[in-house]
This record gives C-alpha cells, structure tokens and sequence, in this order.
C-alpha cells in the first residue's frame, strides 16, 4: 500500500501528466483514497485531474493490453 503523507497544500494540475500517473493503477484506473492517504478534497481534485487529462488525450482512458 503506497500511501503519501498528508499535504494540506497539495494541489493536482491536469497538465502533470507523470505526477497524475502515480495515482493511477495498472489498469489506468484512479487509485481509493485509502490507498494513497490524501483527504477527501484531494481526491476529488485527483479524479477531476485526471479526467480533463484524459478528455485532453494526455491519458489513456485504459491501459493497452
């Protein structure tokens, strides 16, 4: 379980493609937050970054198999 520390100032921009990539299993799905430790404000923030990066094709909607 890979969980980060608490950061009241951490902030996801759709554009950081390789740090939006750390949150994201193999799959190419978004991690829970019991696995990555952030709040529940960080993970909606999270998971809108991650979806404007894929509607952006920045990520892969899945992974290729």
């Amino acid at each position: 379980m890979r969980r980060t520390k608490y950061d009241p100032n951490l902030y996801f921009d759709y554009k950081d493609v390789k740090t939006l990539q750390r949150y994201l299993d193999p799959y190419g799905r978004i991690d829970p937050a019991a696995k990555t430790g952030l709040s529940a404000k960080q993970q909606r923030q999270l998971s809108v970054a991650v979806k404007r990066a894929r509607h952006l094709a920045l990520l892969p909607f899945v992974a290729e198999n």
